[in-house]
């Protein structure tokens, strides 16, 4: 019977345990995770206002409730934790699923200034993320500048408008939803680089914007009338020309005396965050133009935004795993379907999904034709690995170390607590936001906030 552990239980660590068990009777999968809370970014990364896409952990859990899967939370790989070539010992294979943990930066002056954050790090903060750090982000803030056009771009300015009534109804932290609540931010401004054909956002995203209430969103004809598709935007793929044709609805729109204003910058490249009383509080930008390639060339010309809060929301990137190849030129494990290869030779036993396989792309479905090719792969060389001498329950080695893994009755006892903590507050699920609350919750302690 082959053994296999999948370290990640976002949605490629599920996917990739969900393809093991569909295409083998037999095989046992342990899926691991650093935090005590399983699925990842849908956990943790998707906006807690956008319950459609938060239903997908309903698909998840039914991964991780089957008799063949065992979800093993709180177990670091790595430093500090169960080194990677001891958990190689436990198990007939192993799939690395950690996704691309690290922001890309700017690489500007003045980007690691007080108020400068990452979208990342905001997000979060405000899905109750037990690493997250609260730093007060919008308490000194009358301003805000995101960084980027892409959906996560579109969260944050969107949970930066959003009035505290409609984000009372999710699972938003209380802290969180007290500070937004207390926000004094009512400009945002969206900035990209290029123009509206090639922002990165989704349609649905972008039009989420024009929804808010007592919020404009306003669009600079001109400024935007720079990108040739502009004036015409019938020739575009259907995404992009449905982004332009949303965009253009709002370059025609009269502003209103609307509380707040989400302004959607193009063609501004940051060049520096400037101080302001030892924290950022304006955004150097250097106008750019088309260079006929589909980039851009500076023009020498700039402007100042205020901003008393930055978020750079720029892409990400994946980092080294201890006891595994990197390239650092794409942030990947280099692979060959999955294989993880070693100086360009497979090696037996070790295998790759989702981000850290491919880099950071695609959308959350992605990762299932990425996870079965991966599946695949290991499904092809199990007659190899099976041969392995293994522990017969890698758990009962892991205990004797010392591990002590979050199972899945201690996930339940968190979304309990979870539940309990809503109620008390009037509100319905109400995340955990700390170590400690969510390790005493799954041990059946009183959920605090």
């Amino acid at each position: 019977m082959l053994h296999v552990a999948v370290v990640g239980s976002g949605p490629s660590g599920c996917y990739t345990a969900q393809s093991l068990v569909q295409q083998d009777p037999a095989v046992r999968v342990d899926v691991l995770d650093r935090l005590p809370c399983p699925y990842g970014l849908v956990r943790y990364g998707v906006a807690p206002d956008h319950e459609k896409i938060k239903s997908l952990q309903n698909n998840l859990r039914t991964v991780l409730e089957h008799e063949r899967v065992r979800f093993l939370g709180g177990v670091q790989i790595g430093p500090g934790g169960i080194p990677a070539a001891r958990l190689r010992t436990l198990y007939h294979a192993v799939v690395y699923c950690v996704g691309a943990a690290t922001d890309r930066h700017l690489g500007i002056p003045g980007e690691d200034l007080p108020g400068s954050w990452s979208a990342t790090q905001f997000v979060s903060w405000y899905s109750a993320h037990p690493d997250a750090i609260d730093d007060g982000f919008v308490r000194e803030a009358r301003s805000a500048v995101v960084i980027g056009v892409g959906n996560v771009a579109v969260d944050v300015a969107r949970m930066l408008a959003r009035a505290p009534a409609d984000l009372s109804p999710t699972d938003m932290p209380q802290a969180a939803l007290t500070a937004l609540g207390a926000s004094r931010v009512t400009e945002i401004a969206m900035v990209g680089r290029r123009g509206p054909s090639q922002a990165r956002f989704t349609t649905k995203e972008l039009r989420e914007l024009g929804s808010l209430p007592d919020t404009d969103v306003t669009v600079d004809p001109a400024e935007a009338a720079l990108d040739p598709a502009w004036a015409d935007p019938s020739a575009l793929p259907g995404a992009q020309r449905r982004n332009v044709e949303v965009l253009r609805g709002w370059s025609a729109t009269a502003a209103t005396d609307a509380a707040r204003r989400i302004s959607v910058r193009f063609f501004l490249r940051p060049v520096e965050l400037l101080a302001e009383e030892g924290r950022v509080g304006a955004v150097r930008f250097e106008r750019t133009l088309p260079d006929g390639r589909g980039g851009v060339t500076g023009s020498g010309e700039f402007e100042v935004i205020p901003a008393q809060l930055v978020l750079r929301s720029v892409g990400y990137r994946g980092v080294p795993l201890e006891g595994l190849p990197f390239d650092p030129a794409t942030g990947t494990v280099p692979n060959l379907a999955g294989r993880v290869l070693r100086d360009g030779v497979v090696t037996p036993g070790e295998y790759v999904a989702g981000w850290i396989k491919r880099g950071p792309t695609g959308v959350i479905g992605t990762n299932r034709p990425c996870a079965k090719e991966t599946v695949t792969s290991l499904i092809e060389d199990a007659a190899l690995l099976v041969g392995k001498e293994v522990p017969e329950d890698p758990l009962t080695a892991l205990r004797a170390e010392g591990v002590e893994p979050v199972e899945w009755e201690g996930w339940q006892a968190i979304e309990n607590a979870e539940a309990a903590l809503g109620a008390s507050l009037g509100r319905r699920v109400v995340k955990l936001a700390d170590w400690q609350a969510l390790l005493d919750a799954s041990r059946g302690g009183a959920p605090r906030g």
